[in-house]
């Protein structure tokens, strides 16, 4: 499966948590990190873990894929999974706006997740 179809499903996993604001950036041109960062949102400390464990269980039934790392599941104000061509990261609406990585990441492809769609923002 290729890393656009499990961007597509890591946006869908949140999406059934109800999490706010995503936003995939399409960043393989611009860094070698990853192929895609997932950013989005949680209210709480409870709805970022059920995002974040929704997103797991979803890209390990669908696609057996595990996630090379985590960080921050039990804080829950940032938490993150990094799957080598995938980073997905979920915060709290203070510490998304403190680190405000989508202006980080800005010289990447960004979309929205509108509606079961990704609509792109920038040109590619």
């Amino acid at each position: 499966m290729d890393s656009s179809r499990l961007i597509e499903l890591a946006a869908l996993a949140c999406d059934d948590r109800k999490a706010g604001n995503i936003k995939l950036l399409k960043v393989d041109e611009v860094s070698s990190i990853a192929d895609w960062i997932l950013i989005t949102e949680g209210l709480s400390d409870v709805q970022v873990r059920a995002i974040i464990n929704n997103v797991e269980k979803t890209l390990r039934d669908e696609a057996d894929l595990f996630p090379l790392r985590k960080e921050g599941i039990n804080e829950a104000k940032w938490a993150l999974l990094d799957y080598g061509d995938l980073i997905i990261n979920v915060f709290q609406p203070n510490e998304r706006k403190f680190y405000d990585l989508e202006s980080f990441w800005s010289n990447g492809i960004i979309h929205n997740f509108i509606d079961n769609k990704l609509i792109k923002l920038k040109d590619e």
